[in-house]
């Protein structure tokens, strides 16, 4: 848990402990998606390009939030014996309409049942239900359609693969001491954003009091961490909180 923490502050504070070099971890990851959907808006709010539209990120949430309730798993509550939770029912047939035509939103019962107007009783979800598909939501199961309705297993059950490191300036190198550090300075080029400056330690103290305690760091700790000038201070900091009692709180 340590190791996951630091990797989100790392890029504040001083270099890593000489000794090893920490991993990737997944409270990094956490900290990459955050910066990603923090520069580009809310995740899935974006412009619905068919090329970038992923069923795990876009299109289950969707499906899992409107359509689940009644065509889901639960098969006490499943209506007209339809399924929309797996690649079988997605890409099968409904009195003879195919659910869903990869390629061809035009012809996928789907679309047609999710675009029809309010005054029709084949709109779904049902107009006197308590779902309803906003006008992103539907563009992005449009644009999936036609991208090909690629359909993938539940991101827990797949095999996660690394990803290959984006290409940076020379002049954003120095900034990099991770593999995450990389992908958050590319996003930056990518929006012209420049890195903030290194926090003091003072800042840093109580940032990190403040998250793993809840607690501002008293007078004497400041003084302590101050004075210590051994590279790894600040991995020593977090060492001394982690074993504190308010840990946590």
């Amino acid at each position: 848990m340590g190791d996951g923490i630091l990797s989100q502050l790392k890029g504040l504070t001083i270099m890593p402990r000489p000794e090893k070099q920490r991993p990737c971890t997944t409270a990094s990851a956490l900290l990459v998606a955050g910066v990603l959907c923090g520069a580009t808006g809310p995740c899935g709010a974006a412009a619905a390009d068919p090329q970038t539209v992923d069923f795990a990120r876009d299109i289950r949430p969707i499906l899992s939030d409107k359509c689940f309730r009644c065509h889901g798993p639960d098969k006490r509550q499943r209506e007209a014996d339809l399924r929309l939770d797996s690649r079988e029912g997605l890409l099968g047939e409904r009195d003879g309409d195919p659910i869903v035509v990869p390629g061809h939103p035009e012809r996928s019962e789907l679309v047609r049942r999710i675009t029809a107007g309010p005054d029709d009783d084949e709109r779904m979800p049902p107009v006197d239900s308590s779902l309803k598909l906003t006008a992103g939501e539907i563009e992005l199961l449009q644009s999936w359609i036609v991208a090909g309705a690629d359909w993938q297993r539940h991101w827990a059950f797949v095999r996660p693969k690394r990803p290959r490191l984006p290409g940076l300036d020379r002049s954003s190198r120095p900034w990099t001491q991770t593999p995450v550090d990389v992908f958050i300075r590319h996003r930056q080029e990518q929006a012209q954003l420049g890195p903030s400056a290194r926090a003091s330690k003072t800042t840093l103290i109580r940032r990190a009091t403040l998250d793993l305690t809840g607690l501002p760091p008293a007078p004497e700790d400041v003084d302590a961490f101050l004075s210590d000038e051994r590279p790894d201070a600040f991995y020593r900091l977090f060492d001394r909180l982690q074993a504190s009692p308010r840990y946590g709180e």
